[in-house]
Order: structure tokens, then sequence, then C-alpha cells
């Protein structure tokens, strides 16, 4: 029997645990696994002392097209995923010109998603005061959810929702059997922070951190789960920043509350002495934590608390991260390679969280909260989307090895346990070695729904 692709002798790593095993794809599917898959194949890998992994499935990216390619772009933006391990990810809405707030705006990011990126893609459709009525067209057309800012996003043609809006947008939502992603910090909080600090005449990075506590985050956290348990309503939590949020969302779990909570690498990696010491581009809304606020966040995921783990990379030009006053730096952390390096050196080798549990926070999670079947994990039947890991390597990133497009990449300079070799979509080899085949392309990505009412 001729297989399209064995990988043999891996270490493959499910959300169950490791295995030694070969694994064989015929067709873009994992069709066989075991200890000796006999026969040949078109092309086979040798992973002999190889962690093999799902391929992360990046549910949070801002990729900008079309309309701000000059900020990033499919082409770029999935290379830099696919070498950080990624097979697939989904596209937020708002950074593209125009947004995702109706099917045509849906369909014209789907094009240009089919001709260049090297990866699979869902796409988020917008929920905002100006588009509640395009919910049901959004669905029809196959968004992978809905994506509502509860302060402001940075851009006028996407305002943050107001109470009526996000709770109609929920009850939307629970009917068409899509989560609604919230950007959980309350908009009159900050925005009235941010106005006493300016009118104050600040400016530094210490006064931007200042303008937006923890409890900005609460507050919304705690109003988005009200809404979602009075509506049986499914919610995602989106970059939570703090362990107190993160435990608001759990009690609410425990009350039978549909909600999903999401937080991302920088969280676990920076803190707020770094936003200090690097600047402009560790810039983000939630901001970057104190050190024992770092803490508890990565206390709760060593509990299992958390269920999705999403780079939120979100790149800008060098001009919009360049200016004295923090204020106006544009927001946003670029760091899609970087996602499964940081949880294998920051959890697996220095805090014990298993390479099981990453499997799960980074491919196994999101494909099951967002409806799609065939990704995610290692089993016969699954699309043959795989990262494969040299787990005993340890290098620095710099930044040569940088593939989006503006390369500002805050982990520049950082030690890192485990190295992505390669990195399969469907049985193909996307990326290997530090090369591309440009010739992959994507597909789109639509949830399996069963039961909506």
């Amino acid at each position: 029997m001729g297989f399209d692709l064995i990988i043999r002798g891996g270490t493959l790593v499910t959300a169950q645990g490791e295995r030694q095993a070969d694994l064989a794809v015929e067709g873009g599917q994992i069709v066989a696994i075991a200890d000796e898959v006999l026969g040949g194949a078109a092309h086979t890998l040798d992973a002999t002392g190889l962690h093999v992994f799902p391929g992360v499935l990046d549910a949070h990216v801002h990729l900008n097209e079309p309309g701000r390619t000059h900020w990033e772009g499919f082409e770029t933006g999935s290379r830099a995923l696919a070498a950080g391990g990624a097979t697939s990810f989904f596209d937020m809405p708002l950074n593209s010109s125009p947004p995702v707030l109706d099917a045509a705006t849906f369909r014209a990011k789907r094009a240009l998603a089919e001709a260049k990126s090297l990866l699979d893609f869902g796409l988020w459709g917008g929920l905002t005061p100006l588009n509640l009525d395009n919910m049901d067209e959004l669905a029809h057309a196959g968004v992978i959810g809905f994506k509502a800012f509860m302060s402001h996003s940075g851009l006028d043609e996407f305002p943050a929702v107001d109470d009526v809006t996000l709770y109609e947008g929920l009850k939307a939502a629970k009917r068409l059997g899509l989560p609604l992603a919230t950007h959980a910090e309350s908009d009159g909080f900050t925005r009235r922070l941010t106005e006493l600090a300016r009118t104050g005449g600040a400016s530094s990075a210490r006064d931007y951190l200042n303008s937006r506590p923890v409890v900005t985050e609460l507050e919304a956290v705690q109003r988005a789960l009200l809404y979602a348990q009075e509506l049986n309503a499914p919610l995602h939590l989106v970059h939570l920043s703090s362990g107190q949020a993160v435990a608001l969302a759990v009690e609410a779990k425990a009350r039978g509350v549909d909600v999903s909570i999401e937080t991302c690498p920088h969280y676990l990696h920076f803190t707020d002495a770094d936003v200090e010491r690097i600047g402009a581009a560790l810039k983000c809304a939630p901001p970057l934590r104190p050190q024992a606020v770092q803490d508890d966040l990565w206390a709760a995921l060593l509990r299992g608390e958390i269920d999705i783990i999403g780079s939120d990379h979100s790149p800008a030009p060098p001009d919009l991260k360049a200016s004295a006053d923090f204020f106006a730096l544009w927001g946003g952390i670029s760091g899609a390679q970087s996602t499964l390096n940081v949880l294998l050196t920051d959890g697996h080798a220095q805090r014990g969280l298993a390479v099981a549990a990453i499997a799960a926070l980074t491919a196994l999670n999101p494909a099951r909260r967002f409806h799609l079947p065939h990704k995610g994990e290692l089993r016969v039947g699954a699309d043959a989307d795989v990262a494969v890991v040299n787990l005993g390597h340890r290098w620095t990133l710099g930044q040569t090895d940088l593939h989006d497009r503006w390369q500002q990449n805050p982990y520049v300079g950082t030690s890192f346990q485990g190295n992505v070799q390669a990195t399969y979509v469907r049985g193909q080899a996307v990326y290997q070695n530090g090369k591309f085949d440009t010739a992959v392309r994507g597909q789109l990505l639509t949830p399996h729904l069963q039961g909506a009412t």
C-alpha cells in the first residue's frame, strides 16, 4: 500500500498524552497510526527523537487584508504562523478596510485569503451597533463566530458595542449557534481614566498602563457573563490578562454559563516592567500586568482553567509605533511565530506544563469550541495538520528568523526551548527547515453546526 506521507518514529502528542508511533497520510487526512506503519509512501519524514504535535489553530490573529495589507497580509502572516507550527488561523474582522460587517465584505476577505494564505483559515464577523441586523447573513456566509469590542477598538469604523447591542448580539449568537467573542474592557471606565490622564499631561508607558487597571477588565467580563447567563448564549472571552478575570469565568462555568476562556502568550511571558523596557512593541489592550498578576494567570493555566491560547498577532507599520507619546502608539503585539515556543519554554520547560495540555490549548480546544471536527488532533480521520518539533533544541530568536511583514517582534533575543522543524497542512509540507512551499493554498474553515435554534 502506498501513502502520500509517512512520519516515522516520532513522539505523537495528543490531549490525552504521548505515544511513539508512525503516522500515515492519504488524501490530506490521517489514515493510520501504529507502532509501525507498513508500506511505502511518496514522502517519508524520519521524526526519530522529535515530537509531533497537532498543528496550532490560532483562533485570534489580525492579518488586516484587504485595505491594510501594508500592515500585514495573508501571505506574510500565514508564513509567520507556519514557521511557528500553526496550520490554521481565524482572522479578526476589524483591521481590514472595510471591516467584515456583512456578507459582501466577508466574501472579499475570503477571496484574498484563498488566493494568498498558505494555511487553512476561518473568518470572524464583526458585531457593532452598525451591523446588528447583519448577523444572519454573516452566519450564512460562513463566519467562525462574531467579535465585539466593549471598549474603543481604535478604529471608528468598528465602534464598541453598547449594552443593548451586546445583549441582542448574544441573543442572535445563541440562535445561530456561533460564539460571540468579546474584547472585555469597560469603555466608560477606560475612556474616563484616559481622559483624566491626558488632561494631566500623561504620556509615558507607565501612564498608559495605569489608565487600564485590572478592574476595567473585571467589570466588563462580569457584565458579559451576566448577559450570556441570562440568554444561555455562547460567549468567548478573548485575551484575558489576569487570573482574577479567569476566576470570574470559571465561576460562571460552574453555574452552567457557556463560556470559553482565552489568553495570549504575551501575558504569560512579559510583564509591565518589560513594557517600560522594550516600549512600543509591547503596547496592547488590555495591557501587560505586574508579575504577581502574571503569576496568578499562570496558576490558572496550570490548573486547567484556561481553554485556548491565541497569539492576538496584531502588527502595524513602524510609523504607527513611533511616538514619544505612548497613548498615541498603535496597540498590538506581533507574535504569530512564538505561541508554541512560549508554551514549550515558559510552560513546559520551566513550569511543568504538560505537552498534552499544550496540544489541547493550541489545537483541540479551539477546534472543538468552533465546531471543526476534522481539526485539532492527531487521530485517524482528522486532517493531517502537524507540527514537528525538536524539544531538545535550545535556540535564540533573531531578527532574520522572522517572517511577518514588519518584524517588530518583542520576542527577538529570547532563548527558546524547542524549535519547529516542519509544518504540514493537510499532509502538505508548507514549512521545512526555514523554507516554505509557496504553492500550498489554504481552505476556508466553516463551523459544522448541530442543534442551532
